[in-house]
């Protein structure tokens, strides 16, 4: 079978998955409130981690692990930070392959996201239940294991659970609408995350409970309704009814050099990837933004983040119309640049002449159109890329397709992360802030490669061979 040629085998393959039923529009919902759990989850360690375990000095929470640099900038939340995220390097093709291959009576994809479902709430909450009070190498040791083991079962969770997007959506239509449905409950995962520090302030003065004590019990509470959240799909979805995949015959290796050999697909996950190192700075950074640059208290960041999905949720009916009428290429171009833009602004947060809450809600206003575009359409493109691909080799793979990007983008969050701990040697406190103003700069940069990159993406004949 020659790669680049749409075969007679290919075709009769992909025609099958017409005798499946088109989702509901219940079902849609049921689906996308698995992503709003498991959204949760990875927003809290996004939002929280690093703020939990090395917070600044204006923050109530004790100190929980050593803030010596090694090397002149590598210190111990930067080595925890990446640690977990760095196994996906294994764990996302290795679970793809499995789910491609599986020939589950139940289905491919949802037999796996049971399995995942309850080890990733539950490592979460460890990871935020260090065994010592005090700054400890046990406290190290603790939070790099169970971070770890938080990401493999998140791994098993999330690789299949995407998978499922372009085997249920029949059409490019469907697949952008299902991608919709996801991008709000992944923003309304951000909204829930946001909360946590003023859950655990809203707890502490309810029950006199510590700063520290009071966090963990925030995570705890949010990581509850995140699994619940995870098993919805999992009870309400009929994966056989609404989808004719057939398993991938494939190995693992072949798997993996097959999926990245697509010129599509590299396009669409180098410019993923700087996005998303981009985008994971400066969402590390927020806490420090509103409580280092602008000197508020730390319970605005929920109210910021709110705010930001709100004014998200308006543009997504734009977003949509949008992309069936221009195509999704020139919207996500666009949102790339301004973003980029939009980043190049926090350098200069706490130092413009009007009120410090006002920058703050001015960076969030202005950063919520691009995340609408770049919430919705790329999860819609790569549908677009698997399902020309399995038309044109006769192959499903499109849990591959989606763990290839998910390990990239994993590895965007885990260098974005690992940067941002690394700017903070450089200053991270109030008067001492050089680290956390460059994280903006860096942002910005990243987001403009994001932009030339996926500028090179050709959308039209992606479109024209699935007949869309």
């Amino acid at each position: 079978m020659t790669r680049g040629i749409v075969t007679i085998e290919g075709l009769l393959l992909h025609s099958s998955g017409m005798r499946a039923e088109t989702l509901p529009l219940s079902k849609q919902i049921a689906y996308a409130i698995g992503q709003l759990g498991w959204s949760t989850l990875v927003n809290i360690v996004g939002v929280a981690l690093v703020y939990f375990y090395l917070p600044p000095d204006t923050a109530d929470l004790p100190q929980l692990i050593t803030g010596v640099t090694f090397f002149g900038f590598l210190n111990a939340i930067t080595l925890i930070a990446a640690s977990g995220r760095l196994l996906d390097a294994v764990t996302d093709p290795w679970i793809a392959g499995l789910s491609d291959r599986s020939k589950n009576p139940r289905g491919r994809r949802v037999p796996f996201m049971t399995k995942g479902a309850l080890p990733a709430a539950l490592f979460l909450v460890l990871m935020f239940l260090p065994p010592t009070a005090t700054e400890s190498g046990w406290n190290i040791a603790w939070v790099a294991v169970f971070q770890a083991l938080f990401y493999v079962f998140l791994t098993v969770y999330v690789t299949p659970y995407f998978a499922l997007l372009p085997e249920m959506g029949h059409t490019a239509r469907e697949r952008l609408n299902l991608s919709t449905w996801i991008s709000i409950t992944f923003a309304l995962g951000i909204i829930l995350a946001g909360l946590t520090p003023a859950i655990a302030g809203a707890i502490e003065g309810a029950f006199g409970l510590t700063p520290l004590r009071s966090f963990q019990f925030a995570v705890a509470g949010l990581a509850a309704i995140a699994l619940v959240c995870m098993y919805v799909p999992v009870v309400f979805l009929d994966e056989k009814r609404y989808t004719d995949s057939q398993p991938s015959s494939i190995p693992l290796g072949p798997a993996v050099r097959a999926t990245f050999a697509n010129s599509s697909f590299r396009k669409f996950v180098v410019s993923d990837f700087a996005y998303f190192t981009g985008l994971t700075i400066v969402q590390t950074g927020l806490l420090f933004y509103v409580t280092v640059l602008l000197e508020q208290e730390e319970e605005l960041v929920a109210t910021l983040l709110a705010l930001m999905v709100v004014v998200s949720f308006l543009f997504y009916p734009l977003v949509n119309w949008l992309a069936h009428r221009l195509g999704k290429k020139p919207l996500m171009v666009g949102a790339f640049v301004w973003m980029a833009m939009v980043f190049l602004g926090v350098p200069m947060l706490g130092n413009l002449s009007f009120a410090p809450a006002a920058q703050a809600y001015l960076l969030i206003l202005l950063l919520a159109v691009p995340l609408a575009f770049l919430g919705v359409l790329p999860n819609a493109v790569l549908a677009d890329i698997a399902e020309e691909d399995a038309i044109r080799t006769g192959e499903q793979r499109e849990g591959m397709f989606f763990a290839s990007r998910t390990l990239m983008q994993k590895f965007g969050q885990t260098f974005g992360v690992v940067s941002f701990a690394m700017l903070t040697t450089l200053g991270r406190d109030v008067g001492d802030d050089l680290g956390v103003r460059l994280s903006g700069v860096v942002g910005f940069a990243l987001c403009l490669i994001a932009a030339f990159v996926f500028a090179r993406y050709n959308e039209k004949a992606i479109l024209e061979r699935t007949n869309a």
